[in-house]
């Protein structure tokens, strides 16, 4: 009888010290469980971003920028806090595999969720291009690599290669005349065949209806009043002349007389670092040089402002077929009418850049 009252004491116990067990383990499942919810918890929705002084901030991915590079950028900007929960929900979430390039925002306390699901979705945000005071194509090309993924030999390639603009008249010479300077809504990462289509159609936007019937009525295409305008760009950077200018060169070309101006001859030459124009100059070999060749040069010597465009368009009507600079040095000009009268003004113009030692 005490036999079996041991026995049973012991199978009594025996299994006390497996629901122990049992409970133990529950517990410490439990307890991992949770540890393991809110370590998801915090690398799913607790804030992970810190921001220099809380301000957005703009992340650029690279076409062929991996997660490696990713993680440089965001890592060199401290903007990361917690490197080990980013990267754990990255790989839970494929990132790596699935890199976007373009602009990105990123915002004070995103947590890592949002910040990956916006990297890989790439909702990009579109960057602001601005250019002007460009003189050529390849100096503009240079300014959209600097502003935008594309480089510039890619872009000079494309503007070569476009059948549109082949269709709209555009050669190498004249392609600079396609861009319009102006503030433009871009993605970052645009390709330059997709920049080039989306230059054209801002040119035929700025090209109205308006603005070609009084091309016409000049009897100018858009290039060709795009070319006098550089001109006119480059003879002042006084706007209220500009209509004026404008006036004196389409007065010369009605004549079918040389143009003479002294820009085209910097053009040419390529030393824009020229500040005045001597006779040596004149003899330079060029389609630019508008002191040999009669009529508009092939090309514009710069990209047209908006400004040196509608004051081609809206030229003055007068009577002026020559102008020189006033002897003040202030950048406005004096006009004639005869050659008489712009040989005094020119010879003012002369005694004063003498006075200041210009000579070159």
């Amino acid at each position: 009888m005490e036999t079996i009252r041991s026995y049973h004491n012991k199978q009594v116990n025996k299994m006390k010290k497996i629901k122990r067990y049992i409970f133990l383990t529950l517990a410490v499942l439990a307890i991992i469980s949770v540890f393991v919810f809110v370590k998801m918890y915090k690398a799913i929705i607790f804030p992970n971003v810190l921001t220099p002084n809380g301000e957005k901030i703009s992340l650029y991915i690279y076409s062929d920028d991996d997660f490696e590079d990713v993680k440089q950028k965001l890592y060199s900007d401290s903007i990361i806090i917690n490197h080990k929960s980013f990267e754990w929900l990255a790989k839970k979430l494929d990132y790596p595999k699935y890199i976007k390039s373009g602009h990105y925002v990123i915002s004070n306390n995103m947590n890592n969720n949002r910040l990956l699901n916006l990297l890989r979705s790439g909702s990009q945000t579109p960057v602001k291009f601005t250019f002007n005071n460009i003189r050529t194509i390849e100096q503009f090309a240079g300014r959209v690599a600097e502003q935008l993924e594309m480089d510039s030999v890619s872009l000079l390639k494309a503007v070569k290669e476009n059948a549109t603009l082949k269709e709209m008249g555009f050669d190498e010479e004249s392609a600079a005349a396609l861009f319009i300077p102006n503030t433009y809504e871009l993605y970052w990462n645009i390709n330059a065949d997709d920049f080039v289509e989306k230059m054209v159609g801002e040119y035929n936007r700025f090209w109205n209806e308006e603005r070609r019937n009084k091309a016409k009525s000049l009897n100018m295409t858009p290039i060709e009043v795009s070319i006098l305008a550089s001109i006119v760009d480059k003879e002042t950077t006084k706007v209220s002349e500009m209509p004026r200018i404008a006036g004196v060169y389409i007065n010369r070309l009605k004549k079918n007389w040389l143009l003479q101006a002294d820009p085209t001859l910097v053009f040419a030459l390529g030393d824009f670092e020229i500040k005045r124009v001597l006779d040596v100059h004149k003899k330079v070999e060029s389609p630019y040089n508008t002191y040999k060749y009669i009529g508009l040069p092939p090309g514009p010597i710069c990209i047209p402002s908006i400004a040196a465009i509608d004051a081609v368009l809206n030229a003055e009507n007068h009577k002026y077929f020559y102008f020189c600079a006033k002897d003040d040095l202030s950048g406005y000009h004096v006009f004639a009418r005869n050659m008489s009268e712009h040989n005094r003004n020119a010879e003012k113009y002369r005694k004063a850049l003498n006075k200041m030692k210009i000579w070159k």
